[in-house]
């Protein structure tokens, strides 16, 4: 029998960032839409932030990066979750991101960018359907 499991995503703010209203906004409605939210807080490295996430046993880590160092700190988590043999974690987030950095951070390996104006509806969507645990016997929520 399937034992049901809550989604678990780390949320961060990588960087000198210090903006974190709409990370907050987002931890809410996931923990609203019944998902476990850890937020690590402001001016994270990307290796607290990975290691954070394996010490959680997250299925997501969401990040927010409105500081434009956004081409330099989602490949710095990408490496540091490949430094640290990771494959089942999904990398998203959101920020002030242009269409072809966009486009380049999702090739590259981060499952999705929103930007600002971005419904939340659409993240726990995505959250819910592009997360998934290495178990597979659990049935997430």
């Amino acid at each position: 029998m399937a034992t049901e499991k809550k989604i678990r995503v780390l949320l961060a703010k990588p960087g000198l960032d210090g903006h974190d209203r709409g990370i907050k906004v987002i931890a809410a409605a996931l923990r609203d839409a019944g998902m476990e939210v850890i937020y690590t807080g402001l001016r994270q490295t990307p290796e607290t932030i990975v290691n954070a996430a394996i010490e959680e046993d997250v299925d997501g880590i969401g990040v927010s990066i409105l500081s434009g160092a956004h081409m330099t700190l989602f490949p710095a988590i990408l490496d540091q979750l490949k430094k640290n043999g990771v494959s089942d974690i999904v990398l998203f987030g959101g920020g002030i991101v242009p269409n072809e950095d966009k486009l380049a951070l999702e090739k590259a390996g981060v499952k999705r960018v929103f930007t600002p104006g971005a419904p939340i509806a659409d993240i726990i969507d995505f959250v819910r359907t592009s997360v998934k645990r290495n178990r597979s016997d659990e049935k997430l929520m």
